[in-house]
């Protein structure tokens, strides 16, 4: 019985300890680190997406596929702003790349309030990508209210994080 206990409890330290890592989700990529010209050691950026600044995945990780909004807001905040700066360059860029452009919210209001602020996220980005020269024939908008929330709770934890705007990439190049 000694035995099985002792075999129990290192099971429980071993995964208690297995948490304590709190920047195991950190989605945060260093592209210089590594000596490699990808950041992982590898002289050959093709063999790693974000090391390619052509890639939909450098685009939203390295530069960013969402803004936030404040509540019952779709104005752009100046963090907004220098995101979607760096998107627009991209897509200035990156020519043989569309775009559609989703609004969503928190799960405050009502599913008709929620859709008509969704819209109006969307299009604000939508509106700043072409004032910063991306042709608005490459750029959709889409207002999903709260519809596809990313976190789910009913705490500003969670609400923030679902009012949002995402820049999807819905053409380009084929390999």
């Amino acid at each position: 019985m000694k035995l099985t206990t002792k075999a129990v409890c290192l099971l429980s330290v071993l995964a208690i300890s297995a948490c304590t890592n709190a920047d195991r989700f950190d989605n945060e990529v260093d592209l210089g680190a590594g000596g490699g010209a990808d950041g992982f050691g590898n002289s050959d950026v093709s063999s790693n997406p974000l090391g390619d600044p052509t890639s939909p995945q450098y685009f939203s990780q390295a530069i960013g596929d969402r803004v936030l909004f404040a509540v019952d807001q779709s104005v752009l905040t100046a963090e907004a702003r220098a995101t979607l700066d760096g998107q627009a360059q991209w897509l200035m860029t990156n020519s043989d790349y569309t775009a559609t452009i989703e609004g969503h919210a928190d799960e405050q209001g009502t599913r008709e309030y929620n859709i008509g602020l969704s819209n109006k996220r969307a299009a604000a980005v939508r509106d700043y990508l072409v004032s910063k020269g991306v042709s608005a024939g490459r750029l959709t908008s889409v207002g999903y209210g709260k519809e596809r929330p990313i976190a789910v709770c009913s705490d500003e934890s969670c609400y923030s994080q679902n009012r949002r705007s995402v820049t999807i990439l819905t053409g380009g190049l084929t390999s």
